[in-house]
């Protein structure tokens, strides 16, 4: 079992900036992979960002170099650090691990951009 909590969430103007952080409950060395996902209302759940557990990182095009996710192995803890925000990022994000092809899920943290 894992276990994750999302923090860091909130409202913010476009061009600001948030850090979206997902503790674990494990090593994440033991996690083959990490990831942020968001759903926005009506619209489909969308994979934003993946770190694998060798440090590897990719991006959907969309947040490509203004996202960065990261992880800390001491803390176990993954990281988003979104900047240039835009309203289109508006949604809830969710960190998600998969952990012996078992998917487990945070409960989610809203994150709010207006114009």
């Amino acid at each position: 079992q894992v276990q994750l909590v999302e923090s860091g969430g909130g409202s913010v103007q476009a061009g600001g900036s948030l850090r979206l952080s997902c503790a674990a409950s494990v090593s994440i060395f033991s996690i083959s992979t990490m990831g942020w996902y968001r759903q926005a209302p009506g619209k489909e759940r969308e994979l934003v960002a993946i770190i694998t557990s060798g440090g590897r990182t990719n991006y959907v095009d969309s947040v490509r170099g203004r996202f960065t996710i990261s992880g800390d192995y001491a803390k176990n803890t993954v990281y988003l650090q979104m900047n240039s925000l835009k309203p289109e990022d508006t949604a809830l994000y969710h960190c998600a691990a998969l952990k012996g092809g078992q998917p487990y899920w945070g409960q989610g943290t809203q994150v709010t951009v207006s114009s």
